[in-house]
């Protein structure tokens, strides 16, 4: 295997036999891709997601309900569920105060999904493009998803430290800067995000462990992302992205659909920044 940096200090693409991966991250979003197909497990992330994938179609299962099919989805923060792609796809990450709250998946057409791509810059039908604009990606996404509400400013000087800035600043700390006790701000951050404060910074860590894993092992990331062990980031990394920080790295076996595990129907559905390229 080996790594490509791409012109950000926050990008990387992976290659192995056949299997390309790029991730990349930004102030708007992060982004992962992937040339084949791919199953996660059952996860809850503290963010947007949109799965786009890049010939078949995404699927979302959640615990007791039928399953959702669709050329694309965009899942809403917190929400419990398995989801797969049948094939190459694009995972983009959008921070949850980024986009406007929604109780539940959101199906994309073909023709949704192809704008996402090529605003993204990712318009190879064989895998993972190797240029793309994040920021432009965000923008067409919320022309999709609509505008978010202004955070109070507090609050998104808080989250930004948390999960931009200083994943690994404390949070007392965050709080004195913006004024506010530890406690107040936990409690507006919770009214105004709807997620802990502690989980959003857990999300930041996981972000800059993933970045730094082509260049180190394991450990390394997760102690210089700022976790207690390895072991702390591969259970946050289940827990958020349905995976283990191993999986980004290796070849594995490649998994069956979720349509071949399970016997329910699914139901069919009908700014600007610089680009990181390689």
């Amino acid at each position: 295997m080996h790594g490509t940096m791409i012109r950000s200090p926050r990008a990387w693409a992976l290659e192995q036999n056949d299997r390309r991966i790029v991730f990349a991250s930004g102030p708007e979003a992060t982004m992962f891709a992937e040339s084949r197909p791919f199953r996660v497990a059952q996860h809850r992330l503290p963010a947007w997601k949109a799965v786009l994938p890049t010939g078949g179609h995404a699927e979302l299962l959640q615990p007791g309900r039928p399953m959702v099919a669709a050329p694309g989805l965009i899942v809403p923060p917190q929400l419990s569920h398995t989801c797969a792609a049948t094939s190459p796809y694009v995972a983009l990450f959008i921070d949850s105060w980024l986009l406007p709250s929604r109780p539940g998946p959101i199906p994309l057409g073909a023709g949704e999904v192809r704008r996402l791509l090529d605003a993204l810059g990712t318009t190879d039908s064989d895998g993972p493009g190797t240029c793309t604009d994040l920021a432009a990606g965000y923008a067409e996404l919320r022309t999709l998803a609509g505008r978010p509400s202004l955070l109070d400013p507090r609050v998104a000087h808080a989250v930004h430290l948390c999960t931009l800035h200083d994943p690994d600043m404390p949070i007392a700390s965050i709080a004195i800067e913006v004024g506010l006790s530890a406690p107040r701000l936990r409690a507006l951050v919770r009214q105004d995000v709807g997620i802990a404060l502690a989980r959003l910074r857990r999300w930041g860590r996981l972000r800059t462990a993933i970045a730094d894993l082509p260049g180190s092992t394991a450990a390394l990331a997760a102690a210089t992302a700022g976790f207690a062990d390895q072991a702390h980031l591969t259970r946050t990394a289940r827990d958020f992205i349905g995976r283990t920080p191993a999986s980004l790295r290796r070849t594995e076996p490649q998994t069956a659909p979720l349509t071949a595990r399970h016997a329910q129907h699914p139901q069919k559905s009908g700014d600007r920044g610089s680009p990181v390229c390689t």
